[in-house]
C-alpha cells in the first residue's frame, strides 16, 4: 500500500479547557512564520475551534471523527493535507481518553504521535506523574496513549516551568520529551461563551493573541518539527453531479456561522454554485434553486432579525413555492414564530413553521447522531442550550450512537429542519436530494 509522509502531532490534553486550541493555534502561526506549509484538523463535531485555526494558518481547518466523519473520510483528507503540507496538526476533542473513539485511540489507529497539553497552573511535582499516568493509562488491554512530548500550559514563571520540567528526568517518563511552556497570560486567552469559544469574526485581537502565544514558544523545543508520519493512501471520494447547474444561498453572517469546510466542498464537488447572503442584513437571498440555513447565534441577534421582515418575506416565498430550504440548529429557530432570549424578552423569526424556541442556561442536547430520512442516511450531532415548542408531528426522528431517540426532524413541503446539524459527505447522494427540488 503506497502512503504519504508528513511531520504530524495530534494535541490533546487531559480534559476541556486547559488550553489546547491556543496551543494549537500558536504552534500553527509559529510553523507557519517559519516559513511552513501548516494544515489543522479538529477532532469532532466543531465548529468554533476550527475558526481559530484557519486565521491561525490561513487555510481551512476540517474535522475528522471516526464515528460521524467516517474513518476513509479522515484518512483520505489527512493524506490529501500531506501531500502539500510541511506540518499537520490535529487537535483533540475533550479529554484525551473521552469519547468513543477518543483522542488517544484516534491517534494509535492513525499512527500520529501525541503532543499532551496540560495546564499546570496548580501542580509543579505532580507534572510528570499526571503526564506518565495519561500516556500508561489501560495500556494493559490495549489502550494507552502514544504521548511522545508534553507542553506545560499556564505556568507562572520561568522557575515554575523548570519544577516542571525537572518532573520527566524520572526514568519512568524519559520516553515523554519537554517541548516547552506557555505563560498565564489573561490577555492571550481566548473568550468563551455557552456554545464554547467565541466565532472567530467576534475576537478583534485574534491574531494579535495568536502571534503573542507563538511569540512565546518561538524559543522552546516546540518551534522543531517533529518525525514523519506515513499515512496510507485512501482514494478520494467520487461525486455525481447531481446538483449540476443549481444554486445554493448559504447563509453566512454572526447569526449564522456554523459551516463544516467539508460541507462546503461537498456541495462544490456535487456541482452546486454556492452564493452567500446574511439574513442579518441582506433584504433577500440571491436568486437561488435551493437554501441552506446553518446553525449559529439567532439569540444573540434577535432584534435585528426581528426587524428584517423583507428577509422573512422572501423566505417565505421561497417556501410557498415548493422550493428546498435546509434549516439546522440555530437555522431551524430562525424559522419558528418566535425566540424568546434567557432573559425573557420576545422576538418575531421568520414564521416558516409554526412554534417558538426558548434559550436556557443548561444543555438542551449534545451528541452523535445518525438519521434516515426519505432522501438517505446522514450521519451529524446535536448541540443547543435551547429547548424548542412546535404543533407539527416530526417526520422522524434521528438515534444517537447508544440507539435512543434523538432530535426530531420536521418537514412542511420542501423546508426540512432539526436541532441536528447533518455532515453531508457522510452521503453525499442524500445531501444533493436535500437541496433538489
Amino acid at each position: 500500500m503506497s502512503t504519504a509522509q508528513c511531520p504530524a502531532l495530534l494535541v490533546a490534553a487531559p480534559a476541556s479547557g486547559q488550553g489546547k486550541t491556543t496551543v494549537v493555534a500558536a504552534l500553527a502561526r509559529l510553523h507557519r512564520r517559519l516559513g511552513r506549509r501548516v494544515r489543522v484538523f479538529k477532532c469532532g463535531p466543531d465548529f468554533l475551534d476550527p475558526q481559530i485555526h484557519a486565521i491561525a494558518t490561513g487555510s481551512p481547518c476540517e474535522n475528522i471523527d471516526f464515528r460521524m466523519c467516517g474513518e476513509a473520510d479522515a484518512r483520505w483528507r489527512l493524506v490529501r493535507a500531506a501531500a502539500d503540507a510541511d506540518l499537520i496538526l490535529i487537535e483533540g476533542v475533550m479529554g484525551l481518553h473521552d469519547g468513543e473513539p477518543s483522542a488517544a485511540e484516534l491517534a494509535r489507529r492513525l499512527g500520529v504521535p501525541m503532543l499532551l497539553v496540560l495546564d499546570a497552573s496548580a501542580m509543579a511535582g505532580s507534572f510528570g506523574a499526571v503526564v506518565w499516568g495519561l500516556k500508561h493509562y489501560r495500556e494493559h488491554s490495549g489502550g494507552g496513549a502514544p504521548i511522545e512530548a508534553v507542553l506545560a500550559n499556564r505556568v507562572g514563571s520561568d522557575y515554575h516551568a523548570q519544577l516542571c520540567r525537572e518532573t520527566l528526568s524520572d526514568p519512568s517518563a524519559a520516553d515523554i520529551a519537554w517541548r516547552g511552556a506557555l505563560p498565564r497570560d489573561l490577555d492571550a486567552a481566548l473568550p468563551e461563551r455557552h456554545l464554547g469559544l467565541l466565532p472567530a469574526a467576534e475576537i478583534a485581537d485574534l491574531d494579535a493573541r495568536i502571534e503573542r502565544m507563538a511569540d512565546a514558544l518561538a524559543t522552546t523545543p516546540a518551534a522543531e518539527l517533529p518525525p514523519a508520519v506515513e499515512f496510507a493512501v485512501v482514494p478520494a471520494p467520487t461525486f455525481e453531479p447531481a446538483l449540476q447547474g443549481k444554486t445554493i444561498a448559504v447563509a453566512r453572517d454572526p447569526a449564522f456561522c456554523f459551516h463544516y469546510p467539508a460541507n462546503l466542498e461537498c456541495l462544490e464537488a456535487l456541482g452546486a454554485r454556492l452564493a452567500y447572503f446574511s439574513p442579518l442584513n441582506d433584504a433577500a437571498p440571491p436568486a437561488c434553486d435551493a437554501i441552506w440555513l446553518p446553525g449559529g447565534y439567532p439569540e444573540l441577534h434577535g432584534p435585528q432579525l426581528a426587524a428584517n421582515r423583507a428577509m422573512a418575506a422572501a423566505l417565505s416565498a421561497h417556501v410557498d413555492a415548493g422550493n428546498p430550504l435546509l434549516a439546522e440548529c440555530g437555522g431551524m429557530m430562525a424559522c419558528f414564530d418566535e425566540l424568546h432570549a434567557v432573559d425573557g424578552e420576545r422576538h418575531a423569526m421568520f414564521g416558516l413553521l409554526p412554534g417558538s424556541s426558548r434559550m436556557q442556561r443548561r444543555l438542551g442536547g449534545l451528541g452523535l447522531l445518525a438519521v434516515d430520512l426519505p432522501e438517505g442516511h446522514l450521519q451529524g450531532h446535536t448541540f443547543h442550550y435551547s429547548l424548542s415548542e412546535t404543533p407539527l408531528t416530526p417526520l422522524l426522528r434521528a438515534s444517537r450512537a447508544d440507539g435512543r431517540e434523538g432530535e426530531a426532524v420536521y418537514r412542511r413541503a420542501r423546508l426540512t429542519a432539526s436541532y441536528m446539524h447533518f455532515y453531508f459527505p457522510s452521503n453525499p447522494a442524500a445531501t444533493a436530494a436535500l437541496f433538489n427540488r
